[in-house]
């Protein structure tokens, strides 16, 4: 059964990406780096070294996901500034995957939410100028 909604949840997500603009796709990617940090977050505090290793991987390749979608040609100090920013959650999320450290989390937790207000509060009618390779 439990494969079976995991199944289901890769093909949705799927489905849902080949139809989504630029900028949902940005969304779901804070979305899921934010899901997974969260899910590395609950191994830590459980001791599930496997599932940790998990989470925080994915958590890191979403997160890289997202630096190397800035154009750092365009933009001004925006792409620079983000990616120093992602550079910064990288090395937490590494402190906490070492040290085993809920802190470090919380702190790229607390980045990535501001990051992803923002995005979410540009409005839809730009939403066609603003996927994140072209506005920042």
């Amino acid at each position: 059964m439990r494969k079976s909604l995991q199944s289901y949840r890769k093909v949705s997500v799927e489905s849902e990406i080949s139809v989504a603009s630029p900028h949902r796709i940005i969304q779901m990617m804070f979305e899921g780096a934010l899901q997974r940090l969260a899910q590395s977050r609950y191994a830590i505090e459980n001791n599930d070294v496997a599932n940790k290793g998990i989470y925080i991987g994915k958590a890191i390749g979403i997160i890289t996901g997202l630096n190397n979608s800035l154009n750092m040609e365009a933009g001004g100090d925006i792409p620079t500034n983000l990616s120093a920013l992602y550079d910064f959650m990288l090395r937490r999320v590494s402190e906490a995957n070492l040290n085993n450290d809920v802190q470090a989390i919380d702190d790229v937790c607390d980045i990535l939410r501001t990051i992803k207000e923002g995005w979410d509060a540009i409005p839809t009618e730009q939403h066609h100028m603003a996927s994140h390779n072209e506005a920042v």
